[in-house]
């Protein structure tokens, strides 16, 4: 895993813009698409470790955001741009795209818009386009929009505060990610978080029915949830995947908004036999 944290920044020069990139592994590509306040460094280094196995595991900033320049589009259309141009510029004719959170809401979005690139969608803390039931809990709110997050509020975001085991598994995971981050670089004012809530926003009003597109779809889609996610509920699932095409569904207990970093080894597995078998 000492390869993680020692893999050095690339830059996409993208003319308009810079795209801020590592990438780990061989094998067919995968991209990852970063949370709410997401950087580089976020994502757990275990699970990147593990998928980095089977796969060439590329994460990148959006433009705007921690190394990249530009600006975050409120437009999530704009901002599957992203992932696009990144593969382009890595000249990859097919790549694997895995969504975590506002990220997920990209990668079905860059899913729906790309469908010559995108060979299979992973959907990791996310929910569908078009409205949805369950609302964002309030808890959400009160910890996501602070300048700064402390450990205690990562076990609120990310995991199942109720249950010893997943706060045991925060605190693995925060230990891991902290052995290499740049603070400085997370998102942290309102004027920016505005630019994701308008993203999600797009996604939510659905202009170009999406949420339809999604149902009929044949790119093989997994979505993996846990049972309390107090960003995006798994129950938002329930009365479209029954509609889908070509999709199943993982749901943990006892889990929160970070399956893949409560359990990362068990996460990384399913995803690798999915891509393998689907």
């Amino acid at each position: 895993m000492e390869k993680i944290y020692d893999t050095e920044t690339s830059f996409a020069e993208l003319g308009d813009r810079t795209i801020a990139y590592r990438s780990y592994g061989k094998g067919k590509a995968i991209i990852f698409v970063n949370r709410f306040r997401g950087t580089l460094d976020t994502w757990d280094p275990l699970f990147v470790a593990k998928m980095a196995e089977k796969f060439n595991v590329i994460v990148f900033d959006y433009s705007g955001i921690g190394s990249s320049t530009g600006s975050l589009a409120p437009d999530i259309t704009v901002v599957a741009k992203d992932v696009k141009d990144l593969a382009d510029f890595l000249k990859l004719d097919s790549a694997i795209v895995l969504g975590w959170s506002y990220g997920g809401l990209v990668a079905q979005t860059a899913t729906l818009l790309y469908p010559n690139l995108v060979t299979h969608a992973v959907l990791v803390g996310t929910n569908p386009p078009g409205k949805n039931e369950v609302p964002i809990e309030q808890v959400f709110y009160d910890a996501a929009l602070k300048p700064l997050n402390d450990f205690d509020d990562e076990i609120v975001l990310f995991f199942e505060p109720k249950s010893e085991s997943s706060r045991l598994a925060a605190k693995a995971s925060h230990d891991r990610i902290h052995k290499r981050i740049e603070v400085e670089k997370i998102p942290s004012t309102m004027d920016v978080f505005q630019l994701y809530f308008g993203g999600g926003d797009t996604f939510r009003e659905d202009p170009f029915n999406f949420r339809e597109q999604l149902k009929k779809i044949k790119t093989p889609i997994l979505i993996i949830s846990g049972d309390h996610d107090i960003s995006f509920a798994v129950d938002n699932w329930y009365p479209i995947i029954n509609q889908m095409t070509n999709a199943q569904m993982i749901v943990y207990s006892a889990t929160g908004h970070g399956p893949q970093h409560q359990y990362p080894e068990l996460t990384a597995q399913y995803i690798t036999n999915f891509v393998e078998y689907v």
